[in-house]
């Protein structure tokens, strides 16, 4: 039954990424999001592509500002970008693993500093530096913490999927064969819904972007304005020490459930 469910997943994956592949280049998005939302289609399969309509599809011309302006779409594309730079190291570091036979421990460290490697320093950092005035290196500063946030609460979820399931079927381990791509995906779909709660938090906080509009010069759409969200506001050291410690302790639950019951 289980390989029935995973051809089916795999076709309709297929299926998916080509859609939003091929409708999103019409969509004004930031390329990085559109990249992005490539990536987590393919990570999660329908449920990516399901996301893409619902969140970042220009439902009619010249709308496409007002309609991701909604608080539940920002913070979409905020965990969307998350999930997938981060997703990119976190497969790495589970084919590395596997492919030289690390203990699970080692296998979930590596993972992490990967995930977090790359989605800091090439996702966020790199591709976003931009809205840091061009700055690379001051880019890596501001995005370090909602990074850091960010990619604990994904962890939380994924982990404790992953090992719960990889357990339960040893085949799982072996990246050559579907067991492990499908439990990789529905590992990073349960960390896409864990780590959305704290991008909620970082967006309306102003520390880290939503979705964007960006139009080519030549486009004659009217544009539609979206409301103001204010001012952005300072986290103080102390607010932003504890949402850090919170982040740590969610991730130490997943760790915990993880290691119980996944035999860490």
């Amino acid at each position: 039954m289980l390989d029935g469910v995973m051809l089916l997943w795999f076709l309709l994956t297929v299926l998916s990424l080509l859609f939003v592949a091929i409708d999103i280049r019409t969509t004004p998005e930031s390329p990085v999001l559109k990249w992005g939302f490539i990536l987590l289609t393919a990570y999660t399969g329908p449920l990516g592509a399901f996301l893409y309509v619902l969140g970042c599809r220009e439902p009619l011309p010249g709308m496409h500002e007002r309609y991701v302006a909604a608080r539940w779409r920002q913070v979409l594309g905020s965990t969307m970008h998350c999930v997938a730079g981060d997703g990119v190291g976190i497969l790495a570091g589970a084919v590395i693993a596997s492919l030289f036979h690390l203990p699970k421990v080692a296998d979930v460290a590596l993972e992490y500093v990967l995930g977090f490697a790359f989605g800091w320093s090439i996702f966020q950092a790199l591709f976003m530096r931009g809205m840091a005035g061009g700055s690379y290196k001051r880019s890596l500063t501001t995005t370090f913490f909602p990074e850091l946030l960010s990619m604990n609460c994904l962890m939380a979820g994924m982990v404790t999927v992953m090992t719960l399931a990889q357990k339960s079927v040893p085949a799982g381990r072996d990246p050559s064969g579907p067991a492990f791509w499908f439990i990789m995906s529905m590992a990073l779909l349960v960390g896409f819904i864990t780590a959305y709660p704290m991008n909620w938090w970082l967006v309306s906080h102003h520390m880290k972007h939503g979705m964007m509009t960006v139009r080519s010069p030549d486009d004659k759409q009217p544009k539609s304005k979206p409301p103001m969200d204010g001012d952005a506001k300072q986290v103080s050291t102390s607010v932003l020490t504890w949402m850090t410690i919170l982040s740590c302790v969610i991730f130490g639950l997943g760790l915990s459930i993880a290691i119980i019951f996944g035999g860490i």
